[in-house]
């Protein structure tokens, strides 16, 4: 049966049409006119709560799609991720750099100039022998590369926080003590 618009409706899809969508907010898949992800997740945010929106934009993430300046990605791929970033901002920690590459090994954050890593590691992503011999390997290589390595767990973050903020705060102030000294 027509609407308005011309289109014969179909079972199980509800159209949608947006008086401020633009050419250049629209890409193809298939074929088929979509929005770019940064237009989804745009969208996605006026009809979820904002957990669920961060989520969105952390999947896009994950997935490497183009989310474009205009949205604040803090590049945190799961809630024990964000809430190690809250931690920092909580205890003054300087920022780190979210899941980038040290030499092609991927970190979970990162503070360059004093060359330390944090890894956060979840029971539920990080158990098994698999998970544990993968972790050792990457310790290793970037210890060999100069690196040091702080390994937390899910609850160390959560329930310990002072703790975690304490020996983070030591750990960028001797590595840029011995970075000074080197110079």
């Amino acid at each position: 049966m027509p609407r308005i618009a011309g289109k014969a409706t179909r079972g199980g899809i509800r159209l949608h049409r947006s008086r401020t969508l633009n050419l250049a907010a629209t890409t193809r898949r298939h074929g088929i006119p979509v929005t770019k992800p940064a237009r989804t997740i745009a969208d996605i945010r006026r009809v979820v709560s904002e957990k669920e929106h961060r989520r969105a934009i952390r999947q896009a993430n994950v997935l490497g799609l183009p989310l474009g300046p205009e949205i604040d990605s803090d590049r945190t791929r799961s809630d024990l991720e964000l809430a190690f970033l809250a931690l920092c901002r909580r205890y003054g920690i300087p920022q780190p750099e979210v899941n980038t590459k040290v030499d092609g090994i991927e970190a979970d954050f990162l503070w360059r100039d004093t060359k330390l890593i944090v890894e956060t590691d979840s029971y539920v992503y990080h158990r098994g022998e698999v998970a544990f011999q993968d972790d050792h390997d990457r310790n290793l290589k970037l210890r060999l590369r100069g690196f040091e390595v702080l390994r937390l767990s899910e609850t160390q973050v959560a329930d310990e926080p002072a703790a975690v903020a304490e020996a983070l705060q030591q750990r960028l102030r001797s590595n840029q003590l011995g970075d000074e000294a080197a110079s």
